[in-house]
């Protein structure tokens, strides 16, 4: 029955084991890169800041824009009073009447008189036609001067073309050309830091690895030990405070692994959730079973690169800052300089009033040159540029302050290289004092030479140096991949 079982067990970690996928490095790095919410944001920022370089350099184009309006008031404009608009139209009737008293009066002179008589027939058809003429020109006149204009719109299409703004538009496409370049900066940035998170949890997964494997190779060495110390004491050759000794070793064996096979499963959810795929992915790493891969890069692939001031995009990322604050400094001094724009465009009004006043729409167009000189501003210009130079002031001494720390951390991350390199160096040769001690205690422990505390602690002492190595191991493979990020060349 307990051989079935065993088959069972096995079978079934086999199969579970078929079904998790292998992920090399750089496939985890790939999917941590693709699913990273920062790095999308990154991104996004970056598509943001080429658009505004985009929308920056139409400021070199001219603009061409249409405008509309519509009003309705209550009272018209009137150029006639409402006493001379009842005068007009009967200014006629007040000519003949003055033309009656005029030909009365002369009626009484004794010699006009009698003439006057005589042509009054004659005249009084005249000064009829007269009147009507004059009456009818009155009322033409009031006609015309009724502008009627309580319903009036507009319409204007206008083109400006700047011709120099005082360097504005220039600083402005360097500014958003500098933003973009920061942008990408920030996601290479990003995407450094998310490489350096997926590297050292994919070796410590390995480490961690390679720690279960030696904690079931301890478990078996105290459990044959244990087998073996029965014998003995079966036979007399120990006691059972030796066994004892060794079952609690045993035990100690057993809680170790299962604690480390616990912390193996967290650190593969964790890094399932660094790649952004479900927590509960059975992951299987390429380098699983390979300890000796965390060591394969030699300590001057990582200390011979000295372009770290180009590779690190916190030192770009505060050079272009320095530069920005440096265009805003010309900014501020294009605030005191004049500026020039041409202006031409067409405009459709109604009423018209280039032919009377006239209830339809006509248009005229135009075309002008603006210029605008500023000259007395009370110093705020001049205050506005010495505020922008102590910007750039700062921004410079941000990115050497900046510069001497990375300069100090990739020091002491080469320092942390080598002490990791001359560790492992150690503890490589502790592990073969200790795997000779072992071979030693277990044949003396054979023959009876060696008392069972003696190869217990020989045992003890091999898992210790077994431990130690693959501490050393992991040290020095992360601190390689800290140097490299130091550096600037991780990829």
């Amino acid at each position: 029955m307990n051989k079935y079982v065993s088959l069972l067990v096995t079978a079934l970690i086999s199969a579970a084991g078929a079904s998790a996928e292998v992920f090399t490095l750089d496939r985890c790095r790939s999917l941590a890169l693709e699913n990273n919410k920062s790095l999308q944001m990154a991104s996004a920022e970056q598509r943001a800041a080429y658009y505004t370089r985009k929308s920056a350099f139409t400021n070199y184009l001219p603009k061409i824009s249409a405008t509309g309006g519509y009003m309705y008031t209550s009272r018209e404009i009137s150029l006639l009073s409402d006493e001379q608009k009842q005068t007009l139209p009967h200014i006629g009737d007040g000519v003949a009447a003055s033309a009656g008293q005029i030909g009365g009066a002369l009626m009484q002179h004794p010699q006009l008189g009698p003439m006057l008589q005589g042509l009054q027939g004659q005249l009084a058809p005249m000064v009829q036609g007269l009147q009507g003429q004059l009456n009818a020109a009155g009322q033409s006149l009031v006609d015309a001067l009724d502008t009627d204009t309580r319903s009036a719109a507009a319409i204007t299409l206008q083109l400006t073309q700047p011709i120099y703004m005082g360097g504005k538009i220039r600083a402005y496409n360097k500014i958003a050309k500098l933003a973009e370049q920061a942008a990408a900066d920030k996601y290479d940035l990003a995407e450094q830091d998310i490489i350096v998170e997926v590297d050292e949890t994919y070796w410590q997964i390995v480490a961690l690895t390679a720690k279960k494997n030696l904690a079931e190779s301890y478990q078996k060495l105290v459990k044959d030990l244990e087998s073996d110390v029965d014998a003995m004491i079966a036979e007399g050759v120990a006691t059972r405070a030796d066994g004892l000794s060794v079952k609690v070793k045993a035990n100690q064996a057993d809680v170790a692994v299962i604690q480390v096979n616990n912390g193996l499963s967290l650190l593969k959810m964790l890094l399932c959730q660094i790649m952004g795929v479900d927590v509960n992915t059975p992951v299987v790493l390429a380098d699983e079973d390979s300890l000796d891969n965390m060591t394969a890069d030699s300590v001057a692939d990582v200390t011979a690169d000295e372009s770290w001031r180009e590779n690190r995009p916190e030192i770009r990322a505060l050079g272009r800052s320095a530069e920005v604050f440096r265009q805003k400094e010309r900014l501020a001094l294009a605030e005191s300089m004049p500026t020039v724009a041409l202006t031409g465009g067409y405009s459709w009004l109604t009423p018209g009033l280039f032919n009377g006043f006239e209830n339809r729409f006509t248009g005229l167009w135009n075309v002008g040159v603006v210029v605008k000189i500023p000259l007395i501003t009370w110093g705020d210009r001049i205050y506005k540029v010495k505020a922008a130079r102590a910007n750039t002031d700062i921004a410079r001494l941000k990115l050497s302050e900046a510069t001497e720390k990375i300069e100090l951390q990739i020091a002491q991350s080469r320092n942390s290289l080598m002490e990791a390199q001359l560790r492992l160096e150690a503890c490589e040769s502790a592990v073969s004092v200790a795997d000779e001690n072992l071979r030693i205690a277990r044949l003396g422990l054979q023959e009876g030479v060696i008392p069972v505390i003696n190869a217990n602690e020989a045992q003890t002492a091999w898992l210790g140096a077994r431990s130690a190595l693959i501490a050393a191991q992991i040290d020095r493979k992360l601190a390689g991949i800290h140097l490299s990020r130091a550096l600037g060349v991780l990829r």
